[in-house]
């Protein structure tokens, strides 16, 4: 089939973190990541945090140039992004700042050409095409690039991801850039939310202000969910499962996060769970119904290359309570509900903002801060309106109630519980991508 085409939204930003307090910042966190040579960081038998999120046997030679790059590709279950980060070394012998990032994505995910590798690492090769125009000819064979896939790929039988993978690794080294070992792989879910927990509260100075408090986060895809934070209390520590504590140090201090993440329990895989889908992968002629719908609808949805026909009850009831109940079976007892969290405060990203946007509860441009009980609140707007629905998203009564019942059944965060939705912070984009350049650029001894 042909490849359709591939929409394409360019975000240019040059943050001019030029603040005293953003560039030292920066300083302090390039000490770190400057400080080491590849070869005395990364041993391939050391059990680190990050293992298995880039550990690589390559160092570039030394850089000398005042500018330089780093691409990383977020592959997600519904769309690729790419990100590419600029760092400037203004001054000889002083340490590099983050300057900007080009931001671009393409839908829909790598994991709709399950049976068409190829097609979907074209998807891929337009994007290095932005990542070309947007670096000098002169730097592309010293810069860095690296794909990370997420929940959707993970979800996919083993031996059709690794297909996929290993075309996205033939597209890299055909490329003008720098391809590390490890070039292209899925990451582990747990290492995405401690990657995202440090870009936000590296971005937001939180790391390195010891008066400060940092800010947990709360990442909603399409195939899983994450939730991190850095625990206050010994009762936590002492009441929380093995696996979902990990150690690591950053501006010489140690850090014990709590992290997990939670395949299934994203957005659009909720919406199969709700629907009774997950096991049938789309019975042909059979229509799942349900309460969260508009009681006449008839549609189809396609997710992870297997479609789907949906539709609201044609009889029985419809709204908020009953298709609360159905969210409610998706995350009821499934998840660990550390009692800390009911009064932190949390970033909130991916489908948590954009459900926020769609319904005029923050705006678009500059995020906002909400309660837990808000999406609730919303919940009952929207499922209470069904038979008046216009959005273009028929699924929104259900993902409302379902963002409501993950928060408070799942997470089990308080009504007051505040979240601050944010798209970027200092006009990056937040996400767990610059965490993980930071330390690619590390594992390669990129800007001695």
């Amino acid at each position: 089939p042909t490849l359709p085409s591939l929409p394409l939204q360019r975000n240019l930003t040059f943050p001019h973190l030029g603040t005293r307090m953003a560039t030292t910042q920066s300083a302090v966190f390039f000490a770190l990541v400057i400080s080491s040579v590849c070869s005395t960081v990364f041993h391939r038998d050391q059990q680190t945090w990050f293992e298995g999120v880039f550990i690589s046997s390559m160092c570039p030679v030394n850089i000398s140039a005042s500018t330089f790059y780093g691409i990383m590709f977020d592959a997600g279950s519904t769309g690729t992004r790419i990100h590419v980060y600029t760092f400037v070394q203004k001054t000889q012998g002083q340490l590099p700042v983050l300057e900007g990032e080009i931001f671009e994505s393409v839908k829909p995910g790598l994991s709709a050409f399950v049976d068409q590798p190829k097609e979907g690492a074209q998807t891929v090769q337009e994007l290095l095409e932005v990542a070309k125009d947007s670096i000098p000819r002169s730097h592309w064979k010293r810069t860095p690039v690296v794909l990370k896939a997420t929940a959707g790929l993970r979800l996919l039988p083993e031996r059709k991801a690794q297909a996929l993978l290993l075309e996205v690794e033939e597209i890299f080294k055909k490329s003008p850039f720098l391809v590390p070992d490890d070039s292209v792989s899925i990451m582990d879910g747990s290492n995405e939310g401690i990657l995202a927990w440090i870009t936000v509260n590296f971005l937001t100075g939180q790391l390195h202000s010891h008066g400060q408090k940092t800010m947990g986060t709360l990442d909603l895809g399409g195939a899983s969910t994450q939730i991190t934070f850095l625990p206050q209390f010994e009762k936590t520590l002492e009441q929380t499962p093995r696996g979902y504590l990990t150690s690591f140090e950053m501006f010489n201090s140690t850090y014990q996060l709590y992290t997990h993440s939670y395949l299934g329990l994203g957005l659009k895989a909720a919406r199969l769970a709700t629907l009774g889908a997950l096991e049938t992968e789309g019975i042909e002629g059979h229509t799942f119904r349900s309460a969260c719908l508009p009681r006449w609808l008839e549609a189809e949805w396609i997710f992870g290359g297997v479609k789907y026909q949906y539709g609201g009850n044609q009889e029985g009831e419809v709204g908020f309570e009953p298709c609360y109940a159905e969210v409610l079976r998706v995350v009821q007892g499934k998840l660990h509900q550390p009692e800390e969290v009911q009064g932190g405060s949390f970033y909130a990203f991916s489908y948590y903002y954009d459900r926020a946007v769609e319904t005029d509860m923050i705006d678009y441009e500059k995020g906002g801060v909400l309660k837990v009980e808000d999406f609730e609140r919303k919940a009952r707007e929207v499922c209470g309106n069904l038979e008046n629905f216009t959005s273009g998203s028929p699924f929104l009564c259900m993902d409302l109630s379902y963002i409501t019942a993950l928060l408070k059944d799942g997470f089990g965060f308080a009504d007051s519980t505040i979240l601050q939705l944010t798209k970027k912070v200092n006009n990056i984009e937040t996400g767990w991508a610059l965490g993980a350049t930071f330390h690619l650029l590390q594992s390669l001894g990129v800007s001695h």
